[in-house]
């Protein structure tokens, strides 16, 4: 499941995708459309601006702004980034590696290789959407608005 600090994070940046190469976007105008709390937002755009992914300009004209094109921030990056891993357990994350207490040894555990999948998939598709997927002009935009399937099973649509 995606903390909420995740998604905030996520709408936040669709949030200036929408509105890239528009110039600065002011914290309040993101913080109410998107109602995350502003001393909450202000925290996590510094932490994507560290990164490289949000420039931001202090002053009356400042304001935040995606520091690179919406096709090039993959749901996979923010992901990790605010989360941590794409890892459901703890012994299959690449980058917060810990074994788990109370198991049988990794190469015995049936439920360690299901979830080295479950992370490859997952990692598959993450890093294959853009913030650009969800931008109304994206690739996953049709003429009249619906949203594509995604190879994924009947009832479940991109959005």
């Amino acid at each position: 499941m995606l903390s909420q600090r995740t998604r905030y994070t996520i709408r936040a940046l669709l949030h200036l995708a929408d509105r890239y190469g528009e110039g600065p976007v002011q914290l309040g105008e993101i913080a109410k459309a998107q109602n995350i709390p502003p001393k909450f937002l202000t925290v996590m755009l510094s932490q994507m601006s560290r990164q490289g992914f949000v420039g931001s300009r202090r002053g009356r004209d400042g304001g935040y702004w995606l520091a690179k094109k919406p096709d090039e921030i993959s749901y996979g990056e923010i992901v990790r980034l605010t989360r941590g891993s794409l890892g459901l357990l703890p012994c299959v994350s690449r980058l917060a590696y810990e074994q788990c207490t109370n198991c049988v040894s990794e190469d015995k555990c049936r439920l360690h290789r299901v979830m080295m999948r479950v992370r490859d998939e997952t990692a598959r598709i993450l890093d294959g959407l853009t913030l650009a997927d969800a931008v109304p002009e994206g690739p996953l935009a049709d003429t009249e608005g619906e949203a594509e399937s995604l190879d994924a099973p009947t009832g479940y649509l991109a959005s």
